[in-house]
């Protein structure tokens, strides 16, 4: 459906006079007493029914469904509290117009439920299957979903017979409307229940905890939305039921940090080692991986393992990132004395300057100053 607003041709500030003046001004047009459009006429006047409600118009403003957030009732009172969307609306104001009636309800789709599921890192490589608990509505064993008694079954709407649906006359702008509402008895599903289900009262559905099973991929990430279809909500009256949305949430790694497939880590190579080049062991997702560190290593050199990184999601074969070990050189702090000469004559060979007032003295040193010697 087009935005409300765009359909009546107003700012998303209109007030309610502004409101007023353009849907008889866009009436006129698409009327189809006019030779307009009937269908666009049916939209155009939808569209003023919820704009023209102050409480429709800020759960539409705010959650852009008239019914308040996740589709429900926007208070006491709201006209707009039943409908599942707009064209529920049209449905409602001009169901029994052109022919076509008022639309059973009688069997409903269920609601798609979202569960979270928390990783870590590891695990998102690896993949997994992990099974979580989530209180679901699911359909009641006792009447199998039907909400009668056994042995008993629903009956045709007395009111309605069976459409679920009333037709009453609505005074609009152009006179007299005919048009189909929701029937107040059976709520639009064309059919009563005289003897409930005891366990479920009637609706068909119970609330219950379930331990669902949920098939999770190498190379989620996090954010990642798993599908899975037909686990979500039963429906109503044997409709089908939702889908179950999984949430992936991987928690934040010690040592690896992840960009996209592939992975980073830090590596600390002592001075002497990254001068002269060492070996180094690293424990990654696939076991120990042997990294060679070459002489002259600087800090920030980067060492590629590749292949090393994450499963590519979705990925044909066994496609991976890469591993990037990002060498960071550390100087010592402190010294021993003989350490301290050692690399005072390492620095003579090399021409380099030392600072004579060079923290690191040894015992003698220290006494020799003491003593001016």
């Amino acid at each position: 459906m087009r935005d409300l607003y765009e359909i009546l041709g107003v700012t998303r500030d209109a007030s309610e006079e502004e409101l007023k003046r353009a849907y008889r001004r866009k009436a006129r047009e698409v009327h189809p007493d006019q030779g307009g459009d009937e269908e666009s006429f049916k939209e155009l006047t939808a569209a003023y029914e919820v704009l023209r409600n102050p409480t429709a118009r800020a759960n539409y403003d705010r959650y852009g469904d008239p019914r308040g957030p996740m589709g429900t009732a926007g208070g006491m009172g709201d006209p707009f509290a039943g409908f599942g969307d707009l064209s529920d609306l049209i449905e409602t104001f001009f169901g029994g117009l052109g022919g076509r009636g008022a639309r059973t309800r009688d069997t409903r789709g269920g609601r798609d439920a979202v569960i979270d599921v928390r990783l870590t890192l590891d695990e998102a490589a690896a993949g997994l299957e992990r099974d979580v608990e989530a209180i679901i509505l699911r359909a009641c064993q006792t009447c199998t979903g039907s909400g009668a008694a056994p042995g008993t079954g629903p009956v045709t709407c007395g009111m309605c017979r069976g459409t679920g649906a009333v037709q009453q006359v609505r005074n609009s702008v152009f006179g007299q409307i005919l048009t189909s509402g929701t029937c107040p008895t059976c709520r639009g599903t064309g059919r009563r229940i005289t003897n409930p289900c005891t366990t479920c009262l009637g609706e068909g559905r119970l609330r219950v905890t379930e331990t669902i099973t949920v098939p999770v991929p190498q190379g989620v990430a996090d954010g990642t939305r798993l599908r899975l279809s037909g686990r979500g909500e039963a429906g109503r009256n044997g409709g089908p039921a939702g889908d179950l949305y999984v949430q992936i949430h991987v928690r934040p790694h010690e040592v690896f940090t992840r960009d996209g497939d592939d992975l980073h880590c830090e590596l600390r190579v002592p001075m002497a080692a990254a001068a002269l080049g060492t070996q180094v062991t690293l424990e990654t997702f696939d076991g120990e991986e042997s990294i060679d560190v070459p002489a002259g290593t600087q800090s920030g050199d980067v060492v590629t393992l590749r292949r090393k990184g994450m499963p590519r999601l979705g990925g044909a074969g066994i496609q991976r990132g890469n591993l990037y070990v990002h060498c960071r050189v550390e100087t010592p702090a402190r010294l021993s004395e003989e350490e301290a000469d050692l690399l005072r004559r390492f620095a003579e060979l090399r021409g380099e300057h030392i600072s004579e007032h060079s923290p690191v003295k040894g015992l003698f040193g220290r006494l020799r100053e003491a003593f001016g010697a």
